[in-house]
């Protein structure tokens, strides 16, 4: 792993088919995507190369705020799923506030799904920054919120 990767991983004793659900439904990814009790609104999921991605968060009654502006580059059903914040929508090019590469599997394993997370940034000074901002935490969270739901 180079420094400028943050991973982690969760077994989740649901199928690929499932997480692959949660991840697909907007509904669905409101539910699990940012750690509770922060809110999640599901803008835009248009699962496929250059396909938008948007989602917005709020704490208690205040307004929504940015959260993910970014663009799909690779959606494989029930597999894998790629996304980045350094384009949008059709492939546009921008400049955010993290930019970074995410890369989501979900692997058949042990009768349920092997999830797992490589989000690659562009320096080991924004990995360090994005680790020390909480990444471990809320990913581990947000898998976690997954996980329940899925385990019920």
């Amino acid at each position: 792993m180079s420094k400028s990767e943050l991973t982690i991983a969760r077994h989740i004793t649901a199928p690929p088919s499932a997480v692959w659900d949660a991840w697909s439904d907007p509904a669905k990814l409101a539910q699990w995507w940012i750690p509770a009790p922060i809110e999640c609104r599901v803008d835009k999921l248009d699962l496929c190369p250059g396909g938008g991605f948007v989602t917005r968060m709020r704490e208690g009654d205040g307004d929504f705020g940015p959260h993910v502006d970014g663009c799909f580059l690779e959606a494989v059903p029930n597999e894998r799923l790629v996304f980045t914040t350094v384009l949008t929508e059709g492939w546009q090019p921008v400049d955010p506030w993290l930019a970074l590469t995410a890369i989501l599997t979900f692997e058949a394993k042990d009768g349920g799904t092997l999830y797992s997370a490589r989000v690659l940034h562009k320096t080991p000074e924004d990995s360090a920054k994005h680790e020390e901002m909480g990444f471990y935490e809320g990913w581990r969270t947000a898998i976690g919120q997954l996980a329940a739901m899925l385990e019920r």
